[in-house]
């Protein structure tokens, strides 16, 4: 590649400049909880767009502290904007390490993961309300658009309730019916505090 040199009198010429590349990741939205009883992202609302624009999104969660001890972020899906109840199947396994060294472990968790099921998914380990306990992570969700394909999923958590987990989650909302929200919250009480902002990726 040829090394371009502008003089004094040639720069002095350009009228215009190319834009600078842009990047790869759009921010959406982000909302900031504030003993918030969930967190949902809709299509069409807010400037959210669940749509072609973007094949994939990701969710950031960031430092979610929940009200009470011994809670888990989970999250759903709706195809019509209200009923969070999409069918669910999901793989969850986990590794764990007490702060006082008394043990370890990393295994597959069969009682946190759903096969055609429609609760809420399960994103973390347990997460403490104690004021420095929290849980942040990411989830990305693969064209929630399609009228085809069944909608896949990845998710990675870390967490604190006197140990530290570090959870991996995948699967698939199992409907050909396009995905219109996104909603999080704890499994019990509120999301004291935390934010989470929601990003569209373009095509490489």
């Amino acid at each position: 590649m040829a090394l371009v040199k502008y003089n004094n009198n040639s720069i002095s010429s350009v009228t215009a400049a190319a834009a600078m590349a842009s990047g790869a990741m759009t921010l959406i939205k982000s909302q900031t909880a504030s003993s918030s009883a969930s967190i949902s992202f809709i299509h069409g609302t807010s400037d959210v767009v669940f749509d072609g624009t973007y094949p994939i999104y990701l969710f950031k969660y960031i430092n979610c502290h929940p009200s009470s001890d011994d809670q888990k972020l989970v999250f759903q899906a709706t195809t019509n904007g209200s009923d969070f109840n999409t069918t669910v199947t999901n793989t969850y396994f986990l590794a764990q390490h007490t702060e006082d060294d008394s043990s370890t472990s990393f295994t597959y968790s069969a009682s946190d993961d759903q096969a055609q099921g429609t609760a809420f998914q399960r994103l973390n380990e347990s997460t403490g309300s104690d004021n420095d306990q929290s849980i942040s992570g990411y989830l990305y969700l693969f064209a929630p658009s399609s009228a085809t394909f069944v909608k896949h999923y990845l998710s990675r958590s870390s967490s604190i309730w006197d140990q530290a987990s570090d959870v991996y989650g995948g699967g698939y909302f199992n409907t050909t019916s396009a995905i219109t929200g996104i909603q999080f919250k704890f499994g019990s009480g509120n999301i004291d505090a935390g934010t989470i902002k929601l990003y569209g990726i373009k095509d490489s």
